[in-house]
């Protein structure tokens, strides 16, 4: 194993101190809760409260779907900063991120997209991001995190087409005032300093909080050219909340969210170089990656005597420049021969939503008789979305040649929503719903090389309508068994691609259709909590996210054709002890793309030709996805708690593309941290990736040359590890 050199070295005793100590426990994990009311009081899965079905609040033993609920504490003991640290336990699911920060990717069982058109809906406190520019920010007073695997229309206002991400905020408190402070120094110069208060301006009337932070990190990544990191990192962020409840039948909330970040460059290099001589690239032209994200949500909720109404405006702001050097080949191989291919991006989207929810009062279903009775929601979506992107490619051979695009979005649409559960001898729940979208899209698109002489110029509009439906029935065995078999379909508008100097412009609508049946119980005197999911998914259409032949990293999203995914899912929950929690998850999957499918990548053809691809996987679908870890808790003496815990990832091989080239084949991941606390403050060491695994979690094909496997890509994070530590008051 290979020690990155930084200013903090991990020193290989202490690394095997920290690895024996884990061993001691297991391999599953999730902190126990070491408050002295509930010392004694198992933790299993009918605690959790799933907030994404907002039909009623039900625990995940109860929802008729597969999800998995990552809780604020849980967030908070195993140090995660990113919505792809709190997917580790969610099974099937797959995040593509580069280095630099502003594109995030979700994929669930084989379905995900473009970040400008995503198949799985990110939320963030009931507002959906549109485009993967705005779905991942460093997490902040986050109270739960729930990942929905499979379309859940009917109970939200944006659809989805494969699943959902729910951001759920921890709300001000409307007692005292409280605080706490927390500070992570690390080896590549990490730093992050971090702090939150929160009170009662008027008790249990109108409740204030505020987190903030800065953190940063030198890259990870070194450029041959200059010696100096590509990928460092720096971010400001911040979250204000106001809560006011005048009486128990009002509640209003404003939060006004923001972050800004100051990144490198992307790390990227020729995926055969990076086999060989990792986190290494060559830049003759240093670049950089801004981004500004500002998201104010006004949530309102009316509690009646018969019904509730809970309305939710947002608005989502955000802008990104990038300048990235493309011609890593030939930096590599003509050093001090200037840059030769440099591409210059900028893009910047404003969303308004607004939705309207009604539903039966909480915790108060409409009783038909004694043993039947049902509960009901319904919604309405409404959203208007602006989008601008202008990118710029300078080829320099002699003569400098100049690629350009330029496109403007505008996107309206409606979605209305309807669903209801009834529930007979307390044992039966037979759900339907029923969901409908409309969306009309313009778009104004220019193209122009003056390599190839080729320009283009073009205004479209169209509308976009689909009615998707979804149900489930459900039988509770015993009050600590159940059982449920669903169906449920998804859907994505079409739309227009933004920098697409050949190729088809348009593509065309996305729909998909999922099956499912599952068991959800507790067992063991409900110390074990456990779920466990098979699922069969279709989709037409496929919008597939393809390299465009005559710009690299340029992309066209294409209709690839039909696609279909099946598998397994299971979770597991087991409070051992008090002081000891273990925690697991797995599962397999197979995705691919069925007979007739198509794509234009230029890596199979000539560049606008059609190959066929049917019968090869769909791209970063990993074999099977698992995760274990354990937490125990050493009550020591006055107060004194000394704790470990460990995580570890285990993640099966996956392809790049639909030709299928390229891959990443198995491999695991290892987290661990030890610490010492007391009632108000505590302090820990960590390391992640603790056997510094090289793996590349992110590549795609890129034509021209410039990369001779045909390939660039990012490798994943190395051994980082530090320290940290934490006050409240």
């Amino acid at each position: 194993m290979t020690l990155p050199n930084s200013s903090l070295r991990c020193g290989l005793p202490r690394l095997l101190a920290v690895t024996a100590l884990m061993s001691t426990c297991s391999a599953f994990a999730q902190q126990a809760d070491t408050k002295k009311d509930d010392k004694t009081k198992p933790v299993d899965l009918s605690e959790i409260v799933i907030s994404a079905p907002k039909l009623s609040t039900k625990s995940l033993l109860e929802a008729p779907i597969s999800a998995t609920v990552t809780t604020g504490k849980t967030i908070q003991d195993a140090g995660m900063t990113t919505v792809k640290d709190a997917a580790l336990y969610a099974p099937n699911t797959y995040f593509t991120e580069f280095s630099a920060r502003q594109t995030s990717s979700p994929r669930m069982r084989g379905i995900g997209g473009s970040p400008t058109n995503p198949s799985v809906t990110t939320y963030m406190d009931g507002v959906p991001q549109t485009n993967g520019n705005s779905s991942s920010l460093t997490l902040i007073d986050v109270d739960q995190i729930d990942f929905v695997r499979g379309p859940v229309g009917a109970l939200f206002g944006r659809n989805t087409a494969g699943g959902l991400v729910n951001i759920t905020s921890r709300k001000p408190t409307m007692k005292g005032w409280e605080g706490e402070a927390q500070t992570t120094i690390g080896n590549y110069n990490l730093q992050d300093y971090r702090a939150r208060v929160s009170g009662a301006i008027v008790e249990d009337v109108l409740g204030f909080s505020f987190m903030g932070g800065y953190n940063q990190r030198d890259g990870y990544t070194k450029n041959t050219v200059n010696n100096q990191p590509i990928d460092n990192r720096g971010s400001w962020f911040g979250k204000s909340q106001f809560l006011w409840t005048p009486d128990k039948r009002l509640e209003v909330r404003l939060i006004l969210a923001g972050q800004s970040d100051r990144d490198g460059d992307y790390a990227l290099n020729d995926l055969g170089q990076l086999r060989t001589t990792p986190f290494r690239s060559a830049r003759d032209t240093v670049g950089f990656v801004k981004r500004n994200v500002l998201m104010p949500t006004l949530q309102a909720t009316w509690h009646a005597d018969s019904f509730d109404i809970t309305s939710i405006t947002g608005l989502v702001w955000w802008k990104t420049v990038n300048v990235t050097d493309l011609d890593y080949s030939t930096a590599q191989a003509f050093p001090g021969a200037g840059p030769l291919l440099v591409r210059n991006n900028q893009e910047r989207q404003a969303t308004w939503s607004q939705e309207f929810r009604f539903s039966n009062s909480k915790g108060k279903p409409v009783t038909i008789c004694d043993s039947a009775f049902f509960t009901w929601q319904a919604g309405a979506f409404f959203f208007d979305q602006t989008y601008n992107q202008t990118t710029q490619q300078v080829l320099s051979i002699g003569a400098p040649f100049y690629t350009n695009t330029s496109a403007g979005l505008h996107d309206q649409g409606m979605g209305l929503y309807a669903q209801s559960t009834f529930t007979l001898w307390s044992k039966l729940d037979v759900t339907g719903g029923m969901r409908w979208d409309y969306e009309n899209k313009t778009g104004n698109l220019t193209s122009s090389s003056t390599l190839t002489g080729l320009v283009a110029a073009s205004h479209r509009a169209r509308s976009f309508n689909y009615a998707t439906p979804q149900a489930a029935v459900s039988y509770r065995f015993t009050p600590d068994l159940m059982a449920y078999l669903g169906f449920s379909g998804g859907y994505k508008a079409g739309g227009y691609n933004t920098a697409a100097l050949t190729g088809p412009t348009d593509y065309q609508q996305e729909r998909s259709w999922n099956y499912e049946m599952g068991v959800k119980g507790r067992a063991l005197q409900e110390k074990l909590g456990f779920q466990l999911a098979f699922y069969y998914t279709d989709w037409k259409n496929l919008q597939l996210n393809t390299p465009n032949g005559t710009a690299p990293a340029q992309y066209n999203i294409v209709n690839a054709g039909n696609a279909a995914s099946k598998g397994i899912e299971l979770s597991l929950n087991y409070q051992a002890t008090s002081s000891w929690t273990l925690f697991g998850s797995a599962g397999l999957q197979t995705a691919r793309f069925l007979s007739g499918s198509t794509d234009t990548n230029p890596l199979i053809g000539p560049i606008g030709t059609q190959v066929g691809i049917g019968g090869n996987k769909i791209p970063y679908t990993p074999n099977y996805t698992a995760a274990v870890g354990s937490q125990y808790n050493w009550e020591l003496s006055r107060g004194w708690t000394l704790y470990a815990r460990g995580d570890v990832q285990f993640m099966g091989g996956f392809v790049y593309d639909s030709v299928n080239g390229a891959g990443q084949s198995a491999y695991t991941l290892a987290n661990f941290r030890v610490g010492l606390r007391r009632e108000t403050w505590y302090s820990e060491f960590f390391v992640n990736n603790a056997f510094n695994t090289h793996y590349i979690p992110i590549a795609i094909p890129f034509a021209g040359g410039l990369a001779a496997s045909g390939y660039i890509g990012e490798m994943g994070a190395p051994l980082t590890c530090g320290v940290r530590a934490g006050i409240k008051f």
